[in-house]
């Protein structure tokens, strides 16, 4: 009882042609194959980044946001020259 040699590989593959037919096998194979390629374009898909889903039409508030508060503008203060600031007085030694 050993393992099966050549002729019982022979014969096998003979029944398997007559039960299923070159054109079923053909077709599996090709279907096979389709899976394959489909797996790896679904590994190669997921790679790339995801991009945030956009929400549909109909839940988008129509309703406009109110704008912000506008900040109050401040105007500055004019700059003063050297020659308009009062002349530092310094102590007289002496």
């Amino acid at each position: 009882m050993g393992t099966f040699s050549a002729w019982h590989w022979i014969l096998v593959a003979i029944v398997v042609l007559l039960l299923f037919g070159r054109g079923k096998i053909s077709e599996f194979m090709g279907d096979a194959a389709k899976g394959i390629k489909a797996f790896k374009k679904g590994l190669a898909e997921e790679d790339k980044p995801e991009t945030p889903p956009v929400a549909p039409a109909s839940t988008i508030d129509h309703h406009p946001a109110p704008a912000p508060a506008a900040a109050p503008q401040v105007t500055p203060a004019p700059a003063t020259t050297t020659s308009e600031q009062a002349p530092a007085t310094a102590p007289k030694v002496g």
